[in-house]
């Protein structure tokens, strides 16, 4: 069953979904009124079974402002039905940066594709830690704010 990933930011929120046990960048929604709504068709036309939704950790592993910003978000996306899984998205979107300046893209060709290539390494990691055949993350209700 398909997977979705999300890292959710402040003007935009990149989208990636599973192709078996690939994990292939997808969207990129803009932050606003209907970005829930999109964000639930792509879940319902994909048939997922759940959505990863990226957790921004300080390195230390405490809450940010951005931190709650993404259980903020978690908790919109839950309400609408949506089984959720949290995942530590520490420091993906600096890996995806230098991944995308490796294949020769500059700054501004990265902004467009940036938080799809974020989410697809927060599923990426999930896909990963599935081995034992159970969904990766934590859900809403383990968190300790």
């Amino acid at each position: 069953m398909r997977k979705i990933a999300v890292d959710a930011g402040l003007a935009r929120i990149g989208v990636a979904i599973s192709v078996d046990s690939l994990a292939i960048p997808h969207s990129v929604i803009t932050q606003g009124d209907t970005a829930i709504a999109e964000l639930v068709e792509i879940y319902r036309e994909k048939n997922a079974e759940c959505i990863y939704v990226g957790l921004p950790l300080s390195l230390n592993g405490g809450h940010t402002a951005s931190t709650k910003m993404a259980i903020d978000f978690a908790q919109l996306v839950a309400a609408e039905g949506i089984p959720i899984r949290l995942i530590d998205e520490r420091l993906t979107s600096k890996s995806a940066q230098q991944s995308l300046r490796q294949a020769g893209k500059n700054a501004k060709q990265q902004k467009a594709i940036i938080d799809a290539s974020a989410a697809c390494l927060i599923l990426e990691f999930a896909l990963a830690s599935e081995k034992n055949g159970e969904l990766a993350g934590r859900r809403l209700d383990t968190l300790d704010d």
